[in-house]
C-alpha cells in the first residue's frame, strides 16, 4: 500500500494494519506477557537429552540467574558475552541478563581465539558464558582483563559453574528501571561495509520486531501455543534469537533446541517432536532438497518453511516445496541493524495471501519502506531497482561507540540504508536484486571484506590485497582474494589459504586466490570491488 507524503517521496507500508505495541515493557515482560495461559506448557526442549523445562520453569530460572548475576557484580548496563551453541543456558543466561537491564553479545563458539577477544574487548564484556572445551579460548585474555569466565556444562580450572546462576534466590534480584531505549543484545555485524561492529538493539526495538512479526488480529507470522518450533538455527544469529526465539516465547510455542544442523537427527526431531514451524537458511533447504533420506521420515506435521539470512532462488524454493507437502514455504528478508526483519512473507499470515516463488515477503507492519536511486537519492516507484531503506521503531539504536558509521547508515530522517538493492512490484512484494554493500554471505553467516584485507595486508609477502564474494551452490557465497605480490615474493596460493585459515573462523577461509599487478581503486583510494567481480565473472 503506497502513502502519499511528500511529493518526491514513495513509501511502502504493509497491507496489514498497524497494531498496538506495548514499546514500554522490557524485553523479558513482553515475552512473559501472558504466560498465565501456557505457564504449564512445554517451552524449551532440549534435542540432545529430551529435557523440558515448562514456561514456569523457563521464567523462574531466568529470574534466579538474574539474581545471581548481580550477585556476582553485573550491573544495568553493563555485558555479558554468550559464546554458546544452542542450549538452554543461552535462553536463561540472555533473559536473565534482561532483568537487570545488562546487555548480551553473542559469539560464534567455533570463532578463533583472536576473534573472539576482539568482540570480548570492543563489547567490554565483564563476564564470558561458555562450555568447558571453549575456555583456552579466553583464559589468557580473561585473566589480563579481570574478565570472569563461567562455563555452563564441566568444571574447567579457575572457572565459575552456571549453577551458581542457576540455584540462587530470585527474591534477591535487585529492582532496575529500564527505559525502552536501553540496549539488550549487541550481536556483531558488518553492516553495509567495514569491520564487525557492535549492534545495540534496545528492549523497544526487540520488542517491536516481535510484535511486528507475531502481534494482532492476523498475525504476519501465525505462530501459536500449540506449535512446536525447531530452534536449530544458531541463536548468536540474530535471525535466530529474534524470529525462532523470542517470537517463540511470545506466542507460547514450545521450542526445540537443536545444537548444531545433521541430517538425520534433524529428520529424526521433526518426526519425534512433531514439529510444525521450520525456520531455516538456504543451506539447510538445499540440504533437505537433495538428500534422498527426506523420504524416510514422517515431516508431515511441519505447516510452514520460513527461509531467511540469504537470498533462496525461485529453483531452490520451488524443489524443496514437494519434500513439505503440508507446509507453507516463503522468505522473510533481514538485517541484523534493522531489527532484524524488514519483510516477510504473507502466506505465513493467519488470515493469508497469494505469494510469488522468489520474493522476500512484504514490509512488516508499523515500518516504512521506500527503494531509493543509490546515485540520486531519489525515491523509485514500483518494479525499479534501488537501494532498500526501512524506518520504524525496530531498529537499531546504532553502533556502539561508532557515531560515523551509525550515521552513514542511519540518515537524518531516520532511514535506516540497507546496502542491498532491490525493487517492490505490484502486489508489494519485495525482490532483491543485488547489493551494495561488500558484505559476503556464506551459508547467512557475515564475511567483512575489510577483516580478511587486513590479514593479507599483515603478510610481508603481500603488498595489496582485495576480497570479494564468488557464487557458490552449497554456500551462497564464498570470499575470494585478489593478491598483488610485494617485489621478489613467489608466495602462492595455498601458502596465503593457510596464512588466512589460521586466524579465522572456517567461513572467513579464502577459497581461491588471483594474483594481479594491481587492485583497482578509485581516486579517494577505495578498492572498485564492481571491477574485481566483472573480472571474476570473466575467468569464470
Amino acid at each position: 500500500m503506497e502513502v502519499p507524503t511528500k511529493p518526491e517521496e514513495i513509501i511502502f507500508r504493509s497491507k496489514l494494519p498497524d497494531i498496538y505495541i506495548p514499546k514500554h515493557l522490557p524485553l523479558h515482560s513482553y515475552c512473559f506477557e501472558n504466560i498465565s495461559k501456557f505457564s504449564t506448557r512445554p517451552c524449551l526442549i532440549n534435542g540432545a537429552t529430551g529435557d523440558v523445562y515448562t514456561y514456569e520453569e523457563v521464567e523462574m530460572t531466568s529470574r534466579k540467574v538474574a539474581s545471581g548475576l548481580s550477585q556476582l557484580g553485573i550491573q544495568q548496563g553493563e555485558t555479558i558475552m554468550l559464546l554458546l551453541p544452542n542450549t538452554p543456558e543461552y535462553v536463561f543466561a540472555f533473559l536473565g541478563a534482561s532483568y537487570i537491564g545488562a546487555v548480551s553479545t553473542m559469539a560464534n563458539p567455533f570463532f578463533t581465539p583472536a576473534e573472539v577477544i576482539k568482540q570480548a574487548k570492543a563489547s567490554a564484556a565483564k563476564l564470558i558464558i561458555t562450555l568447558a572445551c571453549y575456555v583456552d579460548k579466553v583464559r589468557d585474555y580473561a585473566a589480563s582483563a579481570g574478565v570472569k569466565v563461567m562455563c555452563v556444562d564441566a568444571q574447567a580450572e579457575g572457572c565459575l559453574s552456571f549453577s551458581q546462576l542457576t540455584s540462587a534466590d530470585e527474591r534477591d534480584m535487585p529492582a532496575v528501571k529500564i527505559h525502552p531505549e536501553d540496549a539488550v543484545a549487541l550481536p556483531y555485524s558488518s553492516g553495509t561495509t567495514g569491520l564487525p561492529k557492535g549492534v545495540m538493539l534496545t528492549h523497544k526495538g526487540l520488542v517491536t520486531s516481535v510484535a511486528q512479526q507475531v502481534d494482532g488480529e492476523n498475525p504476519n507470522l501465525y505462530i501459536h501455543s500449540e506449535d512446536v518450533m525447531l530452534c536449530v538455527l544458531p541463536l548468536f544469529h540474530i535471525y535466530s534469537l529474534n524470529s525462532v526465539l523470542l517470537c517463540g516465547l511470545r506466542v507460547g510455542a514450545a521450542i526445540l533446541i537443536m545444537q548444531k544442523f545433521d541430517i538425520v537427527p534433524f529428520l529424526e526431531l521433526i518426526q519425534k517432536y512433531k514439529v510444525t514451524i521450520g525456520p531455516f537458511v538456504p543451506p539447510i533447504v538445499l540440504a533437505i532438497a537433495k538428500s534422498p533420506l527426506v523420504g524416510k521420515y514422517d515431516i508431515s506435521s511441519v505447516r510452514m518453511v520460513m527461509s531467511g539470512a540469504a537470498p533462496l532462488g525461485k529453483e531452490l524454493e520451488d524443489s524443496v516445496r514437494t519434500k513439505f507437502p503440508n507446509a507453507k514455504l516463503g522468505q522473510g528478508y533481514g538485517m541484523t541493524e534493522a531489527g532484524p526483519v524488514l519483510s516477510m512473507c504473507l502466506a505465513f499470515a493467519k488470515e493469508a495471501f497469494e505469494i510469488k516463488s522468489g520474493a522476500c515477503g512484504t514490509v512488516v507492519r508499523n515500518a516504512e519502506m521506500k527503494i531509493v536511486d543509490p546515485q540520486t537519492a531519489a525515491s523509485l516507484a514500483r518494479n525499479q531497482s534501488g537501494e532498500i531503506c526501512i524506518r520504524g521503531d525496530q531498529i537499531m539504536k546504532g553502533y556502539l561507540n561508532d557515531p560515523e558509521s551509525t550515521k552513514s547508515t542511519i540518515d537524518q530522517d531516520g532511514w535506516l540504508h540497507t546496502g542491498d538493492i532491490g525493487f517492490i512490484d505490484a502486489d508489494d512484494e519485495l525482490f532483491i536484486v543485488d547489493r551494495l554493500k561488500e558484505i559476503i554471505k556464506y551459508k547467512g553467516f557475515q564475511v567483512a571484506p575489510a577483516e580478511i584485507e587486513a590479514l593479507l595486508l599483515n603478510n610481508p609477502y603481500i603488498s595489496d590485497a582485495a576480497v570479494v564474494s564468488m557464487q557458490d551452490e552449497q554456500a551462497g557465497e564464498v570470499p575470494v582474494a585478489f593478491v598483488v605480490r610485494s617485489n621478489g615474493s613467489n608466495i602462492t596460493e595455498d601458502e596465503i589459504k593457510q596464512f588466512v585459515s589460521k586466524q579465522v573462523i572456517f567461513y572467513k577461509r579464502i577459497y581461491r586466490v588471483f594474483f594481479v599487478d594491481a587492485i583497482p581503486k578509485s581516486p579517494s583510494g577505495k578498492i572498485l570491488r564492481k571491477d574485481l567481480r566483472a573480472r571474476l565473472a570473466a575467468a569464470v
